[in-house]
């Protein structure tokens, strides 16, 4: 019998038994440790990649904010005047006496109501107009609704001051169009009125200035969260007998919700700092009746030189807005923006 004849009686070879993982001792073998570890670090770096994207951010933010804002927090405690600023010399420290002097001052409370209301009105004027418009850009034509955007692209994008003196002359009592609009129904009498007289009359016209500068965001950021409303569900709303009512409210709403909150807070937190459009719609001198809690803060540091009141006024105003910030970074972190 020959070697061939054998190893065919034999059969086939068997196959080529695999290696354990694992050593002799039942622990991992080095392969299997060498891969784990590679990919333990894989998975760090990936964790540490978005801290250190946002590191030059941070950094730039800190070198811009770190120092004012600690500078004003010191200068909270202290009485800096004119003599202080001008000599160099170190202000005396006064603990909680300027926090106590401006809670217990019945003109602060005054100016932090007068605060509230006005981005109260502005807020949801904005927010009223700003979802009307966006759900009218979702019934347009392709043509119309560019033609739209571009209108509020650029109204956004136009400086505040050049916004300011084209509301300055609408609003002139001599030649403002306003008046010469109103006159031709009310008669001649009303050519020559003035609307800063009236504080109340003031603010209307202040508050038409913060929505027209305030609504295009608020509308293309809207219209961008309507699109992705499913419109199979409303057309199975409407099917079910359901009425424009009830589609926003069931189909609409649920979906545009969160971005809904997201700009409101955002226009509270704007509209709360209200300070260019007043400032030069006064003609850089805003009268008392007409000052919120910046220019109150601004009135009480560079007019009344009382330095150290004036921050902590601005510290009080950032601890109000607190709130609201951690409102917003909550919204944030429930619609995914942030891990």
């Amino acid at each position: 019998m020959t070697a061939a004849d054998t190893q065919e009686a034999a059969g086939p070879p068997a196959p080529p038994v695999p290696r354990d993982p694992k050593g002799t001792d039942g622990r991992p073998g080095p392969e299997k440790e060498t891969v784990r570890a590679t990919g333990k670090r894989r998975r760090r770096k990936g964790e540490l990649l978005p801290f250190l994207l946002i590191l030059p951010a941070i950094v730039a933010i800190a070198a811009v904010y770190a120092f004012p804002l600690t500078k004003t927090v010191i200068m909270s405690f202290q009485d800096m005047g004119r003599r202080e600023l001008w000599t160099g010399e170190s202000p005396p420290w006064v603990g909680f006496e300027q926090f106590t002097n401006i809670l217990g001052d019945e003109e602060f409370w005054y100016v932090c109501g007068r605060t509230v209301l006005f981005m109260a009105v502005c807020v949801g004027l904005t927010m009223t107009i700003g979802l009307l418009v966006a759900m009218m850009m979702t019934r347009l034509s392709n043509w119309v609704r560019l033609t739209l955007t571009a209108a509020l692209i650029a109204a956004w994008s136009m400086p505040l001051m050049v916004a300011a003196s084209i509301f300055r002359w609408l609003s002139d009592s001599d030649y403002g169009l306003l008046n010469t609009l109103i006159a031709k129904v009310a008669g001649e009498d009303f050519l020559g009125h003035n609307w800063f007289l009236d504080p109340w009359q003031g603010f209307a016209i202040i508050t038409l200035l913060v929505v027209w500068g305030a609504v295009p965001f608020v509308v293309i950021t809207l219209y961008a969260a309507l699109t992705q409303v499913p419109r199979e569900l409303e057309e199975a709303a409407a099917l079910d007998g359901a009425d424009v009512r009830g589609i926003f409210r069931y189909v609409t709403w649920p979906v545009i919700r969160p971005v809904f909150v997201m700009v409101t807070t955002l226009s509270v937190i704007w509209d709360f700092n209200v300070f260019g459009q007043i400032w030069l719609l006064r003609g850089n001198k805003p009268e008392p009746e007409y000052e919120t809690l910046g220019l109150y803060s601004f009135s009480k540091a560079f007019e009344s030189t009382s330095f150290s009141q004036g921050t902590a006024i601005a510290l009080i105003t950032v601890l109000l807005l607190s709130g609201v910030a951690v409102f917003y970074l909550r919204q944030l972190m429930k619609t995914g923006e942030v891990e």
